[in-house]
């Protein structure tokens, strides 16, 4: 499978638009660009059981997030969701906000 180019980035704050977590927001943490699937923390969490072993001497049940896809995320701006654009500036690719029509660094 080929790489993509996504417009969402590590570190970027985004809103779920769809599914069981609709409505929470948070920040990009990873990001899979073979899949199209990205971390958000707080967000998607699941509980893996894990066993004991030199790292973690308890073992036990442990809340993680989990990868949610990319088309169901939205980039926030400020308190605004919107669509990310990309576009020339001088002889550089840069993204900026459909909405405001600023660019985003």
């Amino acid at each position: 499978m080929s790489q993509i180019k996504l417009k969402l980035k590590k570190g970027d704050q985004v809103v779920v638009i769809s599914g069981s977590e609709k409505g929470k927001k948070g920040t990009i943490v990873r990001v899979d660009r073979n899949t199209s699937r990205v971390v958000v923390e707080g967000v998607n969490m699941v509980k893996k059981h894990t066993k004991p072993s030199a790292a973690n001497q308890e073992g036990g049940i442990i809340e993680k997030e989990a990868p949610i896809h990319i088309s169901n995320l939205m980039f926030l701006e400020g308190e605004t969701p919107t669509k990310i654009g990309r576009k020339l500036e001088g002889d550089k690719v840069v993204r900026y906000s459909k909405k405001s029509n600023t660019i985003i660094k």
